[in-house]
């Protein structure tokens, strides 16, 4: 038995059987008995929700209002650089706080900006920023009045109010304008107006 031929055989364990061994019953009724339990407890404890511990809303409560909020818009669109104070960032960002292109007695200076943004040079409070800002085009009247009339009420300014139909009006003046406005070069001469 000493023979070497063997020694290998006889390291190795057996092969493994696969034996049948089934779940014990006690371990099925426990588990049926369970499922049985939960069965019964959902059909005898349901209890839909009555209709008074509601909050009384309705689906109108839900709706978005149709006119455009100038706020949201703002906060939505121009916090990131004019902040949410409106005092923009000094050096970078012009303020819109008591700034002399948000006051002036046209709102169409601020609706021209929107409506095509501004690239290169422009004077604030007797500050020079030069910067881009981009266009608003793509929305629609109601929302650049709602927008130019929170912001001319807004930060301390008090300019009037201006409507979709102003819009409207600088809309069609300016459709030849493709470019960004030149700053001070090209909006400088509304202010004089």
């Amino acid at each position: 038995m000493n023979d070497s031929r063997f020694n290998q055989q006889r390291r190795e364990q057996p092969e493994p059987q696969e034996g049948s061994r089934p779940v014990p019953k006690v371990v099925l009724t426990v588990i049926g008995l369970l499922l049985l339990w939960a069965v019964f407890h959902l059909y005898t404890s349901f209890n839909p929700m009555p209709a008074s511990l509601g909050d009384d809303r309705v689906a109108a409560d839900f709706a978005v209002p149709a006119t455009a909020d100038g706020g949201q818009l703002y906060t939505a669109n121009c916090v990131a650089c004019h902040q949410a104070s409106g005092a923009g960032v000094p050096g970078v960002f012009p303020p819109l706080s008591k700034s002399e292109w948000v006051d002036a007695s046209d709102p169409g200076v601020m609706i021209r900006i929107l409506l095509h943004g501004i690239h290169g040079p422009l004077t604030v409070e007797g500050v020079q920023y030069n910067g881009e800002m981009p266009n608003f085009a793509r929305f629609s009247d109601e929302e650049i009045a709602a927008l130019v009339t929170y912001v001319r009420s807004s930060f301390g300014n008090t300019a009037s109010a201006t409507d979709a139909k102003t819009v409207a009006q600088v809309r069609a003046a300016t459709q030849d304008q493709t470019s960004p406005w030149k700053g001070d070069e090209d909006l400088g001469l509304l202010l004089d107006k």
